[in-house]
């Protein structure tokens, strides 16, 4: 699995903005060659590094511009990029970066917002998601070239929600009444992150938090954790968990392990999940007492919703994570013709390493709107299988996918507070204070004002 977790804690990291040179795979060159550029991904798994050189081969080809790749592990980039940048020695362009890593890159002046800028108009800004243009913009300026998102999950088990007569769980209000009515017979009601430590509790918080319209900062940056729409989210949150779900410190494996095992009628979780969910992968199979005969069943009787909305939420919804190429300061030229490529013939391939993970927020080309939103839908999905998400979800099912990028939110970027957002994925202050709520120890007007006082104490060390 790619875990959304272990991308997000990375690209936080960064914040710190300091160490030692790391050593990444990836042959020597100097970047005074302009016909030769330096790429860094994120993305450093074997078999999507073998195609990511594979797509670059094809550039090189068409080309005659040589990249140098340098696969780079999550956990290094943070010291890697920040020694780079002492020497002056910077890669001309990163692939594979969070919406929190661009930001930080940003705030440290590292990018070439006018080339991305550039590379966005020339392919067509119409092209793109909206949203995603959005969420990679700052005071007027293209941090980023934005590739691919992923949207929080709430995945339900439609068999169980249609006996028992319970509509989709997309609200607030129906979402407590299911875990409510299914928590039973060995069956929890919902099974999501808990573990204070653990980004993935953040994640999951935040994408119910964003459905009641709590946020991180107001406009002008003052932190609005104690707001009512936030202690309601924690009292919401902490209900779930302490009274429908399961016990003990809950996190990305135990949570899937549990709706694998058929042991939870809801679980919130990212569309990484897709494949494993489909029996796709041997090392993360469903393990419910159907699933023995038929490793599809649980997907076949799973159902998704994207957006969510809270009692005191403007609009539904859904917690979205955007994964950009950023055009570094003083790149080379040709920089911009590989990011282009990236998005244009080489896209259905990148996205195609992992497409239940990476949803094409560039839509299509001029001549044809959706072209790769289909080339999307017939991708292969699975490591030890392979099948098209549409074989196993249906149409249905991919268009929610589909249009989920739209409706994205996260906190801090769109007021302007990315290095805060980045710092408090390091610290963890809300998932601290959510996990008291859960034990008892703490009602959540208190456990939201604690997070408040936490997030502004970084906030200091961050201005």
């Amino acid at each position: 699995m790619s875990s959304p977790s272990r991308r997000l804690l990375a690209s936080s990291l960064i914040l710190a903005f300091a160490g030692a040179g790391l050593v990444a795979c990836g042959d020597d060159q100097q970047k005074s060659d302009s016909n030769q550029i330096t790429v860094w991904s994120l993305e450093d798994v074997a078999d999507r590094v073998n195609a990511t050189k594979a797509i670059i081969a094809d550039y090189t080809a068409k080309t005659g511009v040589k990249v140098n790749l340098v696969a780079v592990n999550e956990d290094q980039f943070p010291s890697l990029i920040a020694s780079s940048a002492a020497a002056g020695d910077l890669p001309d362009v990163v692939g594979s970066v969070s919406l929190a890593g661009v930001r930080t890159l940003s705030g440290n002046d590292l990018v070439d917002a006018g080339a991305n800028k550039a590379v966005v108009e020339k392919l067509g800004r119409d092209t793109f998601s909206p949203r995603a243009l959005e969420l990679t913009t700052e005071d007027g300026k293209q941090l980023s070239v934005p590739s691919d998102g992923w949207g929080q999950l709430l995945v339900y088990r439609k068999d169980l929600f249609a006996a028992a007569g319970l509509p989709a769980p997309d609200t607030y209000e129906k979402i407590a009444a299911a875990a409510a009515k299914l928590n039973t017979g060995g069956v929890a009601g919902i099974t999501a992150a808990t573990s204070p430590g653990d980004v993935f509790t953040q994640q999951t918080f935040e994408h119910l938090a964003l459905a009641n319209n709590c946020q991180l900062t107001d406009d002008s940056g003052n932190v609005k954790l104690d707001s009512p729409e936030c202690v309601e989210a924690f009292r919401f949150y902490g209900d779930l968990m302490r009274d429908h779900s399961v016990k003990g410190a809950q996190d990305v494996d135990t949570t899937r392990a549990t709706y694998f095992a058929g042991k939870a009628a809801m679980l919130i979780w990212s569309p990484f999940i897709l494949d494993e969910l489909a029996g796709l992968r041997n090392d993360a199979k469903p393990t419910c007492p159907q699933c023995q005969s038929d490793p599809g069943w649980l997907a076949k009787n799973s159902g998704f919703v994207t957006a969510i909305k809270g009692p005191n939420g403007t609009a539904p919804a859904q917690y979205g994570e955007v994964s950009s190429w950023s055009i570094l300061d003083g790149a080379a030229d040709p920089a911009k013709s590989f990011v282009e490529y990236m998005l244009s013939d080489g896209y259905p391939r990148w996205f195609g390493m992992s497409p239940e993970g990476r949803v094409p927020v560039r839509t299509g080309t001029a001549d044809d709107k959706q072209k790769f939103l289909t080339a999307w839908n017939s991708s292969q999905a699975g490591v030890d299988a392979k099948k098209p998400l549409s074989a196993v979800y249906g149409d249905d099912v991919l268009a929610t996918l589909r249009r989920s990028p739209d409706s994205f939110a996260r906190w801090g970027l769109p007021q302007g507070q990315g290095k805060l957002v980045g710092a408090i994925l390091g610290e963890l202050p809300v998932p601290k204070a959510l996990a008291d709520v859960v034990s008892g120890k703490s009602d959540p007007a208190a456990a939201a004002g604690r997070a408040k006082k936490d997030v502004e104490a970084i906030k200091k060390g961050v201005n």
